[in-house]
């Protein structure tokens, strides 16, 4: 059977098929990746229309049915609105309406002589400006949101094809005889299109797997470096940053504050109010905290309901008064919990590095003892560690 095909219709069912298993794919990673359903549902629905546009150009090329023409368009459509979807862009449906309507009144044009010359410059004009905007989308994410150092690489693929669709607009608006002249069955600009289009769409689905690869492993690191519940980072990462700042103050002779932080009575919270109120608890604490930090500023959750915080280039004169800026914030601001609101309070145990140790488990034993007399001392205030008698050296809040 294949060896009554030409080359033309062999090339053409030869992209039909690569898009349906393509189809099968997205329709797949759809179903397994939550967090990418909507884009991969377009790209799916791309690579569809798509293979269905290929079938009907492999029967139909000479006079090609409206729905051969409107299912390629679309399929360009979805593969913009997909990637718009995926990188957190806008992605409007009146543009696309538009775009298609014109395929549409191109189509509908009485003169059979002209209409074929117009519809090439319309659809192939349409698809370059569809390919030339997800170009510019895809340059901008490797930009801003990627940070790769050569960001138009990312958008090659599109920017390619939208530089072939853009050439042939042109040159059916130049030359439409000799255009209309080569759009037979068996001629080498549509074998070398075909092909050509082959190459290209293999290399936008490895650019599409590779954006999703890429958010996957970003969200791996983040998830291993924070907690799931808070957000914050996780005990691992805080004593990582704690690590690196006691380098960085090792060579500089900067000084840092820790500040250890529990939330008082949590275990009452969990029993009277249920452990969802306990974690929408947690989350609040968290949220407020983040909130009156700076920049450079790390908060960790180091366990249960006890935060650390560290505080780059404060020493405990200048960390006091931040840790009661945090403990009034905490204490005046309940966690609304099914319309209830369940009020809070922390108790805070502050710890200075000055230069005088190297071992960092120190520190944070000084920050723990701290916490500790804040708590002994009846919780909602704030400690600051012991001096040379083991007198807690400034205490404050309310019992």
């Amino acid at each position: 059977m294949l060896s009554s095909l030409s080359a033309t219709e062999i090339a053409f069912l030869m992209s039909a098929l690569i898009q349906a298993v393509a189809c099968l794919m997205w329709a797949l990673g759809a179903w397994a990746v939550a967090e990418a359903r909507r884009a991969m549902v377009h790209w799916a629905a791309w690579a569809a229309l798509s293979s269905v546009t290929w079938a009907v150009l492999a029967v139909r090329l000479a006079s090609p049915p409206l729905v051969g023409v409107l299912c390629g368009v679309a399929g360009a459509i979805c593969l913009q609105r997909g990637i718009r979807l995926y990188i957190g862009r806008t992605a409007t449906w009146r543009t696309p309406l538009l775009l298609l309507a014109l395929v549409v009144a191109a189509d509908a044009i009485a003169d059979p002589k002209a209409q074929r010359s117009l519809q090439a410059v319309v659809n192939f004009g349409v698809l370059a400006w569809l390919y030339f905007g997800m170009a510019r989308d895809l340059n901008a994410y490797g930009r801003d949101a990627l940070h790769l150092r050569w960001p138009l690489l990312l958008a090659t693929p599109v920017l390619l094809g939208g530089a072939a669709f853009a050439g042939r607009a042109l040159r059916a608006l130049v030359s439409p005889e000799s255009v209309m002249s080569e759009m037979v069955r068996h001629s080498a600009l549509n074998v070398g299109s075909a092909l050509g289009y082959v190459v290209l769409v293999l290399l936008l689905h490895a650019t599409l797997v590779a954006m999703v690869t890429a958010r996957l492993v970003t969200d791996l690191r983040r998830l291993s470096r924070h907690d799931g519940l808070t957000g914050v980072l996780n005990r691992r990462a805080i004593e990582d940053a704690l690590d690196v700042q006691m380098r960085r103050s090792q060579r500089s002779g900067e000084v840092f504050a820790l500040m250890m932080l529990d939330v008082d009575h949590f275990k009452l919270i969990n029993d009277r109010h249920g452990h969802a109120a306990g974690d929408q608890a947690l989350k609040h604490v968290a949220a407020l905290l983040l909130s009156g930090l700076r920049e450079v500023d790390r908060l960790g959750r180091y366990g249960g309901e006890e935060f650390l915080l560290l505080l780059p280039g404060l020493a405990l004169a200048q960390a006091q008064p931040v840790a009661e800026r945090l403990r009034e914030l905490l204490e005046a601001s309940p966690v609304p919990v099914g319309g209830a609101a369940i009020e809070l309070s922390v108790s805070i145990g502050i710890a200075e590095w000055d230069g005088g140790s190297t071992d960092l488990d120190r520190v944070l034993a000084r920050a723990d003892a701290a916490l500790y007399q804040a708590k002994a001392a009846g919780r909602n205030r704030v400690v600051l560690e012991a001096g040379a008698t083991g007198a807690p050296r400034w205490a404050m809040g309310h019992d």
